[in-house]
């Protein structure tokens, strides 16, 4: 048995991403070197070494500013050009003689800028945490490590949170600007306070458990969301775990802290607005698209909302003309989260010595994007690698709000020797399925592991030995999820744990079992699920529904325990279903619960 913080065998760089030929274009100032490791017992694997040649220093572009720390280090190992404000003409002229490239978040790093490098860039160091300006997939594809830093700005945003957050609380933006306009209008800007009053943090990773932190100093009290929070990480600050729904309902202060990803995109919008205290105030540090910025104005102007600050917007900078930056119940700041002295040089040393490391070729913890994988076990393994990662995107997706992943169960199914089949692969894919809906991280076979033990979630690995041949690596994948509620009662399995499983078919990955249920549904588009008394016509009402609204079914298939007994239905779609046709389906009498999941 295997767990995700046992040590890897190390890649040392990493190339290109899963779909792709190994072949790497490089400049001659570098070269490269494989070593294959003898085989044994525990590792059948590639090292990849990059290293400079000895007659030239690797080229670093610093496209934006760069705190002195942080340049000298760079400076000692490599010739650093400091050019600013470059259109991306002029940076896509300048970075084919370049082998790192370090921005912050106001240059764009597009797939033209990778294309004109011609194969010489090695390194794109993000100076910061998001890394939404940086074309990953081109990145991935031209054989570029993305690399980021994200800790040492965490307390600086924190404390532009609280800044906000006692800001308006207090109307002190709206009362500066009043005097010095003239005016003294004491009675217009009373304040609310904040001891006794319930924050509720959404998005409880580095910079929301430090807001929180500062929130119980100020006497609030503070409840939180996030679905990989552990709960004894929670406890020990004197913080409360709750659903989504829970914490909007009953929270007087609302503080935004969730990455910017499909899940999360117009996470607050009219329907969530309408679930909350009438009253509320919201603060955003995060990301500006994860609320629905004219829902927010709608939210205000109805009173739902009380007042909203915010550092960060879906446009940066916004229109000169937006209404919501105009409100008058809004605060607004230009993305200053990380905007302080010390959080810019700890970032300039981060990201310095995370590009300098790459360029050695040593492994980065915070590398974002997919390394080199040796094109035997690529090919091999390449159908049970999109497998492995549905599979953990439709576990995790089955967990209820507030239940905190902490413990997942990985079982392969496999004729072959415990040396003969490396898993590596297919635990981080796992990982990344786990992880990446809710998260901003990008996780690959550098960092799964870590990204795993940081979010404190333990995976262990066994192996289901079978008769047989060998040639085919595996049967099945069965990955479990303990100690959670489920969104989807049916998914729960006899001892007790979220339960999906799947075997790749012709080559395409399908659901074979959820919870107890053996169901057969190919994993493509998305998939609906429903427990249903097993009765004649059933297929066809819910086949109806979808018809009605023109949503294409690919794939259909009951389980059941037995004849008119319960019956699980797995469906694929094409398209996914509005909330109208997900209620039509609910309330069909045989329905007792259902659930829709996207891959």
């Amino acid at each position: 048995m295997a767990t995700a913080t046992a040590t890897s065998q190390p890649l040392r760089f990493p190339s290109q991403s899963l779909s792709l030929s190994s072949k790497l274009p490089l400049s001659s100032a570098f070269s490269v070197s494989l070593h294959p490791r003898r085989a044994t017992s525990r590792s059948r694997s590639l090292l990849v070494f990059i290293s400079a040649g000895l007659d030239a220093k690797p080229t670093v572009l610093v496209a934006e500013k760069l705190g002195d720390a942080g340049l000298s280090l760079l400076k000692d190992f490599a010739n650093v050009d400091c050019s600013y404000n470059l259109t991306t003409e002029e940076l896509c002229t300048k970075i084919s003689l370049c082998d790192a490239l370090i921005v912050r978040s106001g240059t764009k790093v597009t797939r033209e800028v990778f294309e004109s490098s011609s194969g010489r860039l090695k390194v794109v160091g993000r100076a910061g945490v998001g890394i939404d300006n940086v074309d990953l997939a081109a990145a991935t594809e031209h054989g570029c490590l993305v690399v980021n830093a994200p800790t040492a700005n965490t307390v600086a945003a924190a404390e532009h949170g609280i800044a906000l957050l006692a800001a308006m609380a207090r109307n002190v933006a709206q009362a500066d600007a009043s005097v010095k306009a003239g005016k003294w209008q004491r009675n217009k800007y009373v304040g609310v306070s904040l001891v006794g009053k319930t924050l509720a943090v959404l998005g409880f990773g580095k910079v929301g458990s430090e807001v929180a932190r500062r929130a119980k100093g100020l006497g609030m009290n503070v409840i939180a969301h996030d679905p990989y929070a552990p709960a004894d990480r929670a406890r020990a600050i004197g913080v409360e775990l709750v659903s989504f729904d829970d914490a909007i309902a009953s929270a007087d202060f609302i503080s935004l802290h969730m990455p910017l990803t499909a899940a999360t995109s117009k996470m607050l919008n009219d329907d969530t607005f309408a679930k909350m205290k009438k009253g509320v105030r919201i603060v955003n540090v995060a990301r500006g698209g994860v609320i629905d910025e004219d829902a927010l104005v709608r939210a205000l102007d109805s009173g739902i909302v009380a007042q909203a600050a915010l550092d960060v917007f879906t446009e940066e900078p916004p229109p000169k003309d937006s209404k919501l930056i105009l409100h008058e119940l809004v605060t607004a700041t230009p993305h200053l989260g990380a905007s302080t002295m010390e959080a810019q040089e700890g970032v300039a040393i981060e990201i310095a010595e995370a590009v300098v490391g790459a360029l050695k070729g040593e492994l980065a913890a915070t590398a974002v994007n997919a390394p080199m994988v040796p094109s035997e076990v690529l090919s091999e393994l390449k159908p049970f690698v999109d497998l492995a990662e549905k599979l953990g995107r439709l576990a995790v997706q089955l967990v209820a709000g507030g239940s905190g992943v902490k413990t997942v169960k990985v079982a392969y199914a496999t004729s072959r020797a415990p040396d003969d089949l490396d898993t590596r692969l297919l635990r981080a894919m796992i990982t990344k399925g786990l992880i990446e809906p809710i998260s901003s991280v990008f996780v690959n076979l550098v960092n799964a592991d870590f990204t795993a033990k940081q979010r404190g979630l333990r995976i262990t690995e066994e192996r289901v030995l079978l008769d047989g041949s060998p040639e085919n690596p595996l049967e099945f994948i069965q990955v479990q999820i303990a100690n959670v509620e489920s969104r989807f009662a049916s998914a729960i399995s006899d001892s007790g744990e979220i339960n999906v499983e799947g075997r790749v078919k012709d080559g395409i990955p399908h659901l074979t079992k959820v919870g107890s249920f053996d169901v057969d549904v190919s994993l493509e588009g998305s998939i609906i699920l429903c427990r249903q008394v097993d009765q004649p016509g059933m297929i066809g009402k819910v086949g109806s529904v979808l018809g009605e609204e023109n949503v294409n079914v690919s794939f259909m298939s009951v389980g059941r325990i037995a004849p008119r007994k319960q019956a699980v239905m797995a469906i694929g779609v094409d398209e996914q279903p509005s909330k109208e046709s997900l209620k039509k389906i609910g309330d069909i009498p045989a329905v007792e619960e259902f659930v829709f999941l996207k891959l």
